[in-house]
């Protein structure tokens, strides 16, 4: 029993030193990770879970958070458009009073020595898309109106003399011709497709100072009464339009024309962030037609109309949308029918009008030869009193003339 009693004496050390040296071995090592369990059947999960499971996050936001954020460029759609984009100079010769300031008198006694009169060339500068691969460019027509030389320059540098196919005064358009092979060719877009918010780019020859691009929005769309051509039915954009922008690109985010930019609105007041493009649709029209006839085709009965104001159309019970008759050109269709100024039209062929504006482009659509009925409203001094009338006329063919004797 003593030798017994004697062993375990001896051993109980060594055991509580191997039980501490354990304890410490078992603080000082890492945890190992608990193994992950087996994911239960979608059934059993359902069943035996009551908290709505979390929807995973998307596989984009992770790719996002590690390639950081997108920047957005229109770098592709500029050089999808950009090469067809061409400047365009053009040189007139007008004749100036040498010394305004002088009687005419004293210019007389010194005979040919001092004329009276000199020439002096005026330049001008615009932008222009080439139309086809035949060599037809498509400007404004009043960046050519009057020119005696036309010069058209491409982005590449070539340049070369233009002559001019066709214009149409009416909406602002002219068609030049230049012999230059492998050309660059404008891709048209759908303006009728446009909504107000759509991101646009101006591409021109803003100020002599080379190709450029600016950035903006579609303001609006269908803009008349600006006095700007005779039918109007322009986009409104933000993006900077400065001289010698006439006649460049208005294209979408894909590079795609969808306007011809034309006109800045009230520049002279200081405002800016309005500008205004012909439509895509309407340019492809126009080209086409002078392009296939040499001329557009429209219809015309001879008379100026203009808008009233509300309060004349309030004051006389007039219907909303009528237009009154400012000017009836002589031996126009519309003077043969008795028609005169001061007369006030309501419909055109049944139909309400919407103003002046909608006037012109009613009749502007029927073809020579067709009639159109119009209801006017006649009173003092041609009527005793205020009395309607139906009168049909026959359309002709809107003449040029008529363009230059409303602009006198």
């Amino acid at each position: 029993m003593t030798g017994r009693w004697g062993w375990l004496r001896w051993i109980s050390p060594w055991v509580a030193l191997g039980l501490a040296a354990a304890l410490v071995i078992v603080l000082l090592r890492p945890a190992r990770p608990e193994a992950p369990r087996a994911q239960a059947p979608a059934a059993e999960t359902a069943a035996t879970s009551t908290a709505p499971a979390l929807p995973a996050e998307p596989a984009a936001a992770d790719a996002s958070a590690a390639t950081g954020p997108v920047l957005l460029s229109y770098a592709d759609a500029v050089d999808r458009a950009a090469p067809a984009v061409v400047n365009i100079y053009t040189e007139r010769r007008v004749v100036v009073r040498s010394a305004p300031a002088l009687p005419p008198q004293l210019g007389q006694l010194f005979g040919e020595v001092w004329p009276d009169y000199r020439e002096r060339v005026e330049r001008s500068l615009g932008s222009g898309i080439i139309y086809d691969a035949r060599g037809h460019v498509v400007t404004n027509f009043h960046v050519i109106a009057q020119a005696t030389q036309i010069n058209v320059k491409l982005r590449d540098g070539r340049e070369a003399a233009a002559a001019l196919v066709g214009v149409d005064p009416d909406t602002d358009l002219a068609v030049l011709k230049i012999d230059l092979k492998t050309l660059p060719i404008m891709s048209f877009g759908r303006s009728s497709r446009l909504r107000v918010g759509d991101p646009v780019l101006a591409i021109g020859n803003p100020l002599g100072l080379g190709q450029t691009v600016t950035q903006g929005i579609v303001s609006a769309t269908g803009r008349g009464r600006l006095g700007v051509t005779t039918f109007e039915n322009f986009i409104q954009t933000d993006a900077a339009i400065n001289f010698g922008n006439s006649g460049g690109a208005l294209v979408d985010a894909e590079g795609r024309m969808i306007g011809l930019n034309s006109a800045i609105y009230a520049r002279q007041a200081g405002i800016e962030g309005i500008g205004f493009a012909i439509p895509a649709d309407l340019v492809r029209g126009v080209v086409d037609a002078i392009l296939r006839d040499g001329r557009v085709v429209r219809g015309w009965i001879g008379v100026v109309p203009s808008d009233l104001s509300a309060t004349d159309i309030a004051q006389f019970g007039m219907p909303e949308g009528s237009v009154l008759v400012r000017q009836v050109y002589r031996e126009s269709p519309a003077s043969a029918q008795g028609v005169t100024p001061g007369d006030i039209i309501t419909q055109v062929n049944g139909a309400p009008l919407r103003g002046a504006q909608d006037l012109l482009a009613n009749v502007a659509m029927l073809k020579p030869g067709q009639g159109v009925r119009l209801r006017i409203w006649r009173g003092p001094p041609r009527e005793a009193e205020v009395r309607e009338h139906n009168v049909r006329i026959q359309v002709g063919e809107r003449p040029q003339r008529a363009v230059l004797d409303r602009s006198s």
